[in-house]
């Protein structure tokens, strides 16, 4: 089991529950802070003092305020520490439950866990610094499916922002119109609808209904 143990969440009352769960784990050195910026100062200065964090378990979403900081999200502070401390294991806990996502960052900064906030969250959190601990990989079942074979497609967040809002309704025209009002590129009509027949022959769609039916059943969207 690991000796100590860093965890990054805004919220209070599920740090007090990820508190909770780590010490019915015997894990005795357990540091919380509230801002990712100070997850990484904490991680930098244990690696400084030869007294590193084994596991890091951060939250991705974080409430912005009065403080400025130079990582403003989880994945952001995932991706310094891929690069930075390599070795360092984390497991990602949030409410989030997009596959794309899940699978980007097992596979981009070789997270260990991810685990969904939620009813189940704290158990499940618990089977997942265990896993971690016996150097096995860790998905909520929710997300089981982001390393199935199945979900290897090349896909990106442009083009599920492009199902996303075909599945609201939205027209190819209208389609253009929110992607150039919100700097999201390609966005002329011609771009939209080259994008949209390459993701039905990928996904081997017979039409846009079709292909938002397919990548819901995915839980891509």
């Amino acid at each position: 089991m690991f000796d100590k143990v860093l965890v990054a969440e805004d919220m209070d009352a599920i740090n007090k529950g990820v508190l909770s769960i780590l010490s019915e784990l015997n894990i005795k050195n357990i540091e919380q802070v509230q801002y990712c910026d100070d997850a990484y100062l904490k991680i930098k200065k244990a690696d400084k003092d030869l007294a590193p964090f084994e596991l890091l378990i951060t939250d991705l979403s974080f409430v912005a305020d009065y403080r400025k900081q130079k990582y403003t999200s989880g994945e952001e502070l995932i991706e310094v520490l891929y690069k930075e401390n390599p070795n360092l294991k984390i497991i990602a806990y949030s409410i989030e439950d997009r596959i794309q996502k899940v699978r980007r960052l097992f596979n981009k900064y070789n997270i260990s866990a991810y685990v969904c906030k939620g009813r189940r969250g704290l158990i499940e959190l618990s089977d997942a610094v265990c896993s971690v601990a016996n150097n096995e990989l860790y998905l909520s079942p929710i997300v089981q499916n982001a390393l199935s074979p199945k979900t290897e497609l090349d896909i990106n967040d442009y083009d599920l922002t492009l199902i996303d809002l075909l599945s609201k309704g939205l027209t190819q025209n209208e389609i253009s119109l929110y992607f150039k009002e919100n700097e999201i590129s390609p966005n002329s009509l011609r771009a939209i609808e080259k994008h949209l027949n390459t993701l039905r022959t990928q996904f081997e769609a017979n039409n846009a209904i079709h292909l938002v039916t397919i990548v819901k059943d995915l839980g891509l969207i």
